[in-house]
């Protein structure tokens, strides 16, 4: 997969409705939302074997989803060449949702990048993250934005 791939699917009105959706969403709870995208393993990874929650986990270190006050963050990982969804989420929240929640959120969103409607799916599970963060972790009278909301591209060959 060329490293420009992610742009055919994510060009910058994509990550900018991204970004807004989730600055939005995260006006409804106490949860903070990361979206990375990576266009595919880099080759070392690969041929290790690292799997794509694997590597979900270690981008949500790498990116410090784990670093919020209460523990409730929520990395979406997209591994674009094997068209993999991952949610990883924070101890906090991890701890009250079902990870049957979290795999329904991946179903939508790989169903619509399936169509190659890869905006929609990707609010459809920013916006469906939001309520169950929302559920488990309303906002409190302070609500720091601790997370960056851009969409980050994991450049290639990171590790």
């Amino acid at each position: 997969m060329p490293p420009w791939a992610w742009r055919r699917a994510f060009p910058q009105t994509t990550l900018d409705a991204i970004e807004a959706t989730i600055r939005m969403s995260e006006t409804r709870h106490g949860g903070e939302i990361r979206f990375a995208i990576e266009n595919r393993l880099p080759g070392i990874l690969a041929w290790r074997g690292m799997s794509g929650r694997e590597r979900a986990i270690e981008m949500f270190s790498n990116l410090r989803v784990w670093d919020t006050e209460h523990n409730s963050g929520v990395l979406i990982y997209l591994l674009l060449a094997d068209h993999d969804i991952e949610i990883v989420a924070d101890r906090g929240i991890a701890a009250r949702v079902d990870p049957a929640a979290w795999e329904a959120v991946a179903q939508t969103m790989e169903a619509a990048f399936r169509q190659g409607k890869f905006e929609r799916g990707a609010l459809a599970g920013i916006e469906q993250i939001g309520a169950l963060l929302a559920g488990h972790f309303p906002p409190s009278g302070q609500n720091p934005d601790e997370l960056a909301n851009r969409p980050v591209i994991v450049p290639r060959g990171h590790k």
